[in-house]
């Protein structure tokens, strides 16, 4: 038998290491997925605004600490708010111009939050100081963190938790995969899909760096089967001295979440309460590796990103490149305005996002995508009784009994809750999208768990 030649063997090996399948998760629904509005329109840069605004909390966490004085003046990248503790990340400004005032502000979430409002300098070429890039080949895995944090990169895929803190797990944790979420399933959005077809080499260089950090050597990229040239463009980049698979997934909601995921990649459960870090899994969003590329190429933190303006209610639906900042009127002036049609305005999905009070309110770190729907697409908000069907228990990914908490919910027995495991729901919409009764059952949920963080602050 001739001798196999090394390149041979090298191609058979990758080849045997990336053979991964997909297990896919139980229950979940399929929503229409309304991507054709933007999926094929490349990424664009915005206009910078005349104002951006940037809260103190736009991260999971602690909110972060102010370090500057209403009336400095700022160069795009300057830190204008440090992490207060390790789960927290810094705010800096994503545009050169003069800061006019520190106090309330209309936040995405509904609520009022302290933030900084900075008059963007309207001549200023918008380039940043010049800074040091850190070296990843020679830093240690505190040094990697660390930079990490000081470049405030968070997860963008919606939630915002700081990145350095999950590639920091428990030392008593193996972690032995890293999974990158690539799935995007919600509705509209395509902000994943864009940076996956046009950045396919950033988001395996942030891989590289992660693997690094964590010193794992296995890493899979999940990605639903409805993003064909995603998955091509990434196979075409992948590198071949690392064991990276690009895993197509079957369609279906909520794959995004991360036990969903890591149950479609690795078929594992994540138990009740516990981190993915349990079942020796670190997960991060398509966005974040490539933003942690970024970081360590051109030394600039996290100043900018990645928003789908989409739906049927928006005159020119876009992906574009948007400082954070921004407030939503003007990001909806620059995509060419509202319609005449339009009735209203979601911050992300429309299964997992919030509809906007204020059009003040302005992007933050975890803005996925804006999505402004038409009157034919918004429910009538009228609820009728629950006729006891049991869609949403079909529906619902992680087997709870929505109608039960529902009942529960309506009365205030928050604590029950508690015992019925609502800290495990993720408020996916799953069980609203397949309720006849129109019961608003996440929203239900959400407040509830707002209640429950409460109750002890009230009851002391």
């Amino acid at each position: 038998m001739a001798e196999a030649r090394p390149g041979v063997l090298t191609r058979l090996a990758t080849t045997a290491r990336s053979h991964v399948r997909s297990f896919g998760f139980a229950h979940g629904v399929h929503p229409p997925e309304h991507k054709e509005l933007t999926a094929h329109l490349p990424i664009r840069r915005m206009p910078y605004p005349n104002e951006v605004v940037l809260p103190l909390r736009q991260h999971a966490g602690k909110p972060a600490k102010l370090v500057v004085a209403k009336g400095a003046y700022v160069e795009r990248g300057d830190v204008l708010a440090t992490a207060d503790g390790f789960v927290s990340s810094p705010v800096h400004a994503s545009a050169s111009g003069r800061v006019i005032d520190i106090g309330w502000w209309p936040h995405p979430d509904g609520s009022m939050a302290q933030a900084i409002r900075i008059e963007v300098a309207p001549y200023s070429a918008q380039v940043a100081r010049p800074r040091m890039v850190p070296d990843w080949h020679g830093l240690t895995h505190d040094e990697v963190i660390r930079a990490v944090q000081e470049a405030g990169v968070v997860g963008l895929g919606g939630a915002a938790f700081p990145t350095h803190v999950k590639l920091a797990p428990p030392r008593d944790l193996t972690i032995d995969t890293i999974i990158i979420n690539g799935a995007e399933c919600e509705p509209y959005l395509t902000t994943d899909h864009r940076i996956m077809v046009e950045y396919p080499d950033r988001v395996h260089f942030g891989v590289r760096i992660m693997m690094h950090a964590l010193g794992v050597r296995r890493t899979i990229i999940g990605v639903e089967r409805n993003k064909p040239d995603a998955i091509t463009a990434l196979e075409r980049t992948k590198p071949n001295d690392l064991d990276v698979a690009i895993l197509p997934l079957t369609v279906k909601y909520p794959q995004g979440a991360e036990k969903m995921l890591i149950k479609s990649v690795l078929d594992r459960e994540v138990p009740s309460g516990k981190l993915p870090a349990s079942v020796g899994v670190i997960v991060q969003n398509v966005g974040s590796a490539a933003t942690l590329a970024e970081v360590f190429e051109t030394g600039l933190p996290l100043v900018e990103r990645i928003v789908t303006v989409s739906g049927h209610g928006i005159r020119r639906p876009a992906n574009l490149i948007v400082p954070v900042g921004t407030k939503t009127r003007d990001l909806l002036d620059a995509c060419g305005g509202l319609t005449d049609d339009a009735a209203e305005v979601i911050f992300g999905g429309p299964m997992m996002g919030t509809a906007l009070a204020d059009l003040d309110a302005p992007v933050i770190k975890g803005t996925t995508g804006v999505v402004v729907l038409a009157h034919d697409e918004v429910r009538d908000q009228a609820s009728l009784p629950c006729i006891h069907c049991g869609r949403c228990l079909e529906a619902c990914p992680v087997f709870l009994d929505p109608s039960h908490l529902a009942s529960l919910a309506r009365v205030g027995r928050y604590e029950e809750m508690a015992e019925a495991h609502l800290a495990d729901c993720m408020l996916c919409g799953s069980c609203t999208f397949v309720c006849p009764s129109n019961i608003p059952l996440a929203q239900l949920f959400n407040l509830s768990k707002t209640a429950l963080k409460r109750r002890p602050a009230v009851t002391a």
